[in-house]
C-alpha cells in the first residue's frame, strides 16, 4: 500500500511491498530523487520529487512513438472515419470497397471492421462464423462477394455486448493488426469507430496510411466533428483523400422530388474550407438500406443502379488522391 503525508511543508509517501519468502530482496538503495530496489528478478526504480518527475517524463518522451510496421502483404490501407456515429460510415467502408473491386476486378480489396464496440461488417457483408487458423498461427478472413473481411463481430455472439476497458481494447486492435492472414491486398479498407479516440490513435501509429476518407452528412452538427476527424488525421501525418457527403438528397420513390433532408452541399462547403477533395455525393435511398439490411451490398446487389453508380464514382477519386498523394 502506499501512503501520502505532510510534515514540515514537506510531502512524503510511504509504502510497503508485499513479498513471498522466495522473494528474495538483495538491497535497497533510497535517495531523495530516485529509489531503486535490489531484487535477484531485476530492478524496481521509483522517483520522487519534481527533479525526478521530470526525469520520467523525459525518459518516456524519448521512447517515441511506436514504430509503423506495414501489415504483410497489403500494399495501401484506406481508413474510413467520422466524427462521430450513424452517418452511414460503414455502409460507405463496405461500398467503397466493392466500388474499388468493381472499377478494376484486377485489385485485390481486404476489409477491417475495427469498430470493436459496434461492428457492421459481419452484417453487411453477409458473413458469419469463426475465423480459421492458418498454417503460421494466423485468422484467416472470412470472404463473400470475393472481398476477405476480418471483423470482432466473428469473435463474439452476434447479441453479446463488449464491454471492454481501454487495454483489452487496444489488445483486440493489435489482434486484428497483426494476427490476421490477409494473403496479397492491394487495398486494405478499415471502417474506424466514430470519434477521435485511443482506437484511432493506435491504429494510426502502428501501420502506416496511405489515406483516409471521412464520412458525414450535411448536417451542421455532423459537419462540426468531421472536421475534428479531418483534423486529427492532419496532425498525426495521415493524408486526408476527402470527403463524402452521404445522404445528401433524398428522392421521392413517388414523385421524383427532391428534399435536402439533412441540408444541401454542407461536406462540400467543408472540404473547400479545410482545402481537401470533395469525394462525392451518396443519396438518402430506400435500395442502399434495404441492401444493407439484406447483406447484399448496393454495388453487388444493384450494380446498374444510380447508387451503385455513386459508390464507383467516390471509389475512382479515391483512387486518383491516392495516386496524387503517393507521386
Amino acid at each position: 500500500y502506499t501512503h501520502i503525508y505532510t510534515q514540515n511543508n514537506s510531502s512524503f509517501v510511504s509504502f510497503s511491498i508485499l513479498a513471498e519468502v522466495r522473494d528474495k530482496l538483495c538491497s535497497f538503495s533510497p535517495s531523495y530523487e530516485k529509489c531503486n530496489i535490489f531484487s535477484e528478478y531485476g530492478t524496481i526504480s521509483f522517483f520522487t520529487g519534481r527533479k525526478a518527475l521530470q526525469e520520467r517524463q523525459r525518459q518516456q518522451m524519448a521512447r517515441g512513438l511506436p514504430k509503423q510496421k506495414p501489415i504483410p502483404g497489403v500494399k495501401q490501407v484506406i481508413v474510413v472515419a467520422s466524427g462521430k456515429g450513424g452517418v452511414g460510415k460503414s455502409t460507405t467502408a463496405v461500398n467503397l470497397a466493392l466500388g474499388l473491386m468493381a472499377n478494376d476486378m484486377s485489385k485485390s480489396v481486404g476489409l477491417l471492421d475495427a469498430d470493436v464496440f459496434g461492428p457492421s461488417i459481419p452484417k453487411l457483408m453477409n458473413l458469419k462464423g469463426n475465423p480459421e487458423l492458418s498454417d503460421n498461427n494466423r485468422m484467416i478472413p472470412l470472404t463473400n462477394y470475393g472481398v476477405p473481411c476480418m471483423s470482432m463481430g466473428f469473435l463474439v455472439d452476434d447479441v453479446a455486448p463488449i464491454v471492454w476497458r481501454g487495454l483489452m481494447v487496444m489488445s483486440g486492435i493489435e489482434k486484428l493488426l497483426r494476427q490476421v492472414d490477409w494473403g496479397s491486398l492491394d487495398y486494405l479498407v478499415v471502417d474506424m469507430p466514430p470519434g477521435t479516440g485511443d482506437v484511432q490513435l493506435s491504429i494510426t501509429q502502428n501501420i502506416p496510411i496511405a489515406g483516409a476518407v471521412i464520412v458525414s452528412t450535411p448536417q451542421d452538427i455532423a459537419l462540426l466533428d468531421a472536421r475534428r476527424g479531418a483534423e486529427m488525421f492532419k496532425k498525426v501525418n495521415v493524408p486526408v483523400l476527402g470527403l463524402v457527403q452521404n445522404m445528401s438528397v433524398f428522392q421521392c420513390p413517388k414523385c421524383n422530388h427532391e428534399t435536402h433532408i439533412f441540408g444541401s452541399d454542407g461536406a462540400r462547403q467543408l472540404a473547400d474550407t479545410l482545402g481537401v477533395t470533395f469525394l462525392g455525393d451518396i443519396p438518402l435511398h430506400i435500395t442502399i438500406r434495404e441492401t444493407s439490411d439484406r447483406g447484399q451490398p448496393v454495388v453487388i446487389s444493384s450494380p446498374n443502379s444510380p447508387e451503385a453508380a455513386a459508390y464507383r464514382t467516390v471509389a475512382s477519386a479515391v483512387v486518383q488522391r491516392l495516386q496524387k498523394v503517393s507521386s
